[in-house]
């Protein structure tokens, strides 16, 4: 195998899946969580999808079990409050029926007693004054009863407010609980593509599952002209990663086309994924490009350009062998193989970089030959040892990578093969 010279690639390589960087939401009943006990809403029956649609098409239909034993339960109430409210308005009408008929007859009995008064001028003086004593008697009760009467029209009206208060706020929740209901058949509110919602758990709202009301989104409208590769890089590259840099991205879908991007976020955090010890760290990287074929949940494959060195000797990474305090190459030199000791920088998914130990016109052996140990050690100055025993931090190379650079260079060469379009490193 040739040692190679020249441009080398650094990139972190991951699969991820396309989103809409915007999209807007088509929600469910708005008003759910006003009422006690509904947590989870249970999707019956929903579009395919992906599916586009049209302004007033359906979209889905909602579990509506709850709801409706909730308004069988309103329903019941409603009308015991309005049996309440006819039995009071029975009684107070009743009530101040009768109360007003005694009003009447005292004032017809105050009459009387006056009419006596006026027929006592020839009656002594004692008689006189016993139907003078019943006169004002009978103007004292009439007093009596009209204050009466005002306490009980009142105290009646309270009643009435309260009975037919309850009656109105039950009449007004049944009313609500059923606008309610026509919520539970979701139509698309403007023309699009409908795509599946993702949960908390990253799991897509497709038929016979819930969602909770408090988030109370039943699917979305993505707006396909801007995506995301939404991807997870492992914690031992994403220190490589940053805002900025460059992206080759592919779709498994469509191999044969090729867009460009760059990172827009990393995390800071990492997650776990389930059923994995691993740590891993969300990246989002937004396309360039526009096209028809990109779709959301598509799956692709990121190539994050995060280092050119040019000017640097590199071999493949299976051609180096040792441990971590000595490296070394089997290098062919004037017929026969020796173990060169090599002291090697940064590297990628495939080669790594040899900084001293080696020049582009060696050869070396991807595989141990035979009596490997037997080998003569080729063993590296104390002074070259000493010169490049630490690594050079791998470099930043986010600026000036530009998109029609990119494409330009991807005409010709795969992602792997990539050199243009980057600010160009010394080793």
């Amino acid at each position: 195998m040739d040692v190679k010279k020249g441009m080398f690639q650094i990139e972190v390589v991951t699969t991820g899946e396309l989103i809409a960087q915007n999209s807007d939401k088509i929600y469910g009943p708005i008003g759910l969580t006003n009422l006690r006990g509904f947590n989870d809403l249970k999707i019956l029956d929903i579009i395919p999808d992906g599916t586009v649609v049209k302004q007033g098409d359906f979209v889905a239909s909602l579990d509506p079990s709850e709801l409706l034993n909730r308004i069988k339960d309103e329903e019941t109430n409603l009308e015991k409050y309005n049996q309440t409210l006819l039995s009071t308005q029975l009684d107070t009408s009743e009530q101040l029926s009768n109360a007003r008929d005694d009003l009447i007859n005292l004032k017809y009995s105050i009459e009387e007693k006056k009419l006596a008064m006026a027929q006592s001028v020839y009656e002594t003086a004692e008689t006189k004054r016993k139907i003078q004593m019943e006169l004002e008697k009978a103007e004292r009760d009439l007093l009596q009863a009209e204050k009466n009467y005002k306490l009980k029209f009142l105290k009646n009206k309270a009643n009435m407010s309260v009975v037919l208060g309850q009656y109105d706020q039950a009449k007004r929740k049944l009313e609500q609980l059923k606008d309610l209901m026509k919520g539970f058949t979701i139509m698309a509110p403007r023309e699009g593509m409908v795509i599946y919602h993702k949960n908390w758990q990253g799991i897509k709202q497709g038929k016979n599952t819930t969602f909770s009301v408090w988030e109370n989104v039943v699917a979305e409208f993505p707006d396909l002209s801007k995506m995301i590769s939404k991807t997870y890089v492992n914690e031992i590259d994403i220190s490589k990663v940053k805002t900025g840099q460059s992206v080759v991205i592919s779709i498994d879908a469509f191999p044969e086309k090729h867009f460009t991007g760059k990172v827009i976020s990393a995390a800071n955090i990492g997650e776990q994924p389930q059923n994995s010890n691993a740590k891993v760290f969300e990246v989002q990287i937004i396309i360039n490009e526009s096209d028809s074929v990109l779709r959301p949940a598509m799956t692709t494959k990121n190539t994050i350009m995060t280092a050119l060195i040019d000017g640097v000797v590199f071999v493949p990474v299976e051609a180096v062998f040792g441990n971590d305090t000595v490296s070394y190459v089997f290098k062919k030199t004037r017929g026969k193989v020796v173990k060169q000791q090599v002291i090697t920088g940064q590297s990628n998914e495939n080669e790594i970089i040899i900084r001293t130990g080696l020049s582009e016109d060696d050869k070396v052996m991807m595989v141990p030959p035979e009596k490997s140990e037997d080998l003569a050690f080729v063993a590296l100055s104390t002074e070259e040892i000493e010169k490049y025993k630490v690594k050079p931090p791998i470099p930043d190379t986010t600026e000036k990578n530009t998109a029609d650079t990119l494409m330009e260079a991807l005409k010709d060469k795969p992602p792997r093969q990539f050199k243009g379009g980057f600010k160009k490193m010394p080793n």
